[in-house]
């Protein structure tokens, strides 16, 4: 048991889906997962083992943010010996081909949190995925025929900006789109040596306003949950 997941030692697997969403855990585990066992609901950040494939696999909410994030990434992988660590969420568009339902595979994540500008005084650090993970995705998408965009991303720390048409500047720079948590997860996997990788869905364009509804969310996100699994268990 740690801080902040109630689990015994040997509950979660080495491989660790990351949705922000704690609903969204609850859901990816009865509807993806073999036999799935609730491990952690401390907080309402349900926590689920079950298996898919023949593999163990773990589910489990993160909260909105950074510094959420980091809480339970640090626990998942010091107390509890996670190795393989895949965030699934939503993300909204910066660009005009980046299009609602698009799977985005974030080879690294910019960011406007003040993370490692505490590490590294003076100096900035680009958090990228783990290129194993990051080239089964791409093959994995490729092999199944799904249409993906792969590049970097923005992770902030507001939702809501004051100046809507901020986005514009990191558009210019051909980032892809806007999440809050990746920079984190990149950032962590990298200081401990454990593989990382974070596959979004497109549910919103800054660029023209369009949203999914809550039902055409969850259609996509089956998409993005298969692309996951199978990559994390290749």
């Amino acid at each position: 048991m740690s801080t902040h997941i109630e689990a015994k030692k040997g509950d979660i697997a080495e491989i660790v889906l990351l949705p922000g969403d704690p609903m969204r855990a609850k859901w990816i585990a009865e509807n993806f997962l073999d036999n799935p066992i609730l491990y952690n609901d401390v907080r309402g950040m349900y926590g689920y083992t079950g298996g898919y494939n023949g593999h163990r696999i773990s589910v489990q909410g993160t909260g909105m943010g950074v510094p959420s994030t980091l809480i339970y990434c640090h626990e998942l992988i010091n107390d509890y010996g996670a190795k393989k660590l895949i965030r699934v969420g939503s993300a909204g568009s910066y660009q005009a081909h980046v299009n609602l339902r698009d799977i985005v595979i974030a080879m690294a994540a910019s960011s406007t949190n003040g993370i490692n500008n505490t590490r590294f005084i003076n100096s900035d650090f680009s958090p990228t995925a783990d290129f194993n993970l990051f080239r089964k995705a791409i093959l994995y998408a490729q092999e199944q025929n799904i249409q993906i965009k792969a590049g970097n991303i923005l992770t902030t720390d507001e939702f809501y900006e004051d100046n809507f048409d901020d986005y514009k500047h990191w558009a210019a720079y051909g980032v892809l789109a806007v999440e809050m948590e990746a920079a984190g997860l990149y950032t962590i996997a990298s200081k401990f040596g454990v593989q990382a990788l974070t596959v979004l869905t497109i549910s919103d364009s800054l660029v023209t306003g369009e949203k999914l509804s809550s039902d055409e969310r969850e259609s996509s996100f089956e998409t993005m949950i298969d692309l996951a699994l199978n990559v994390s268990i290749k």
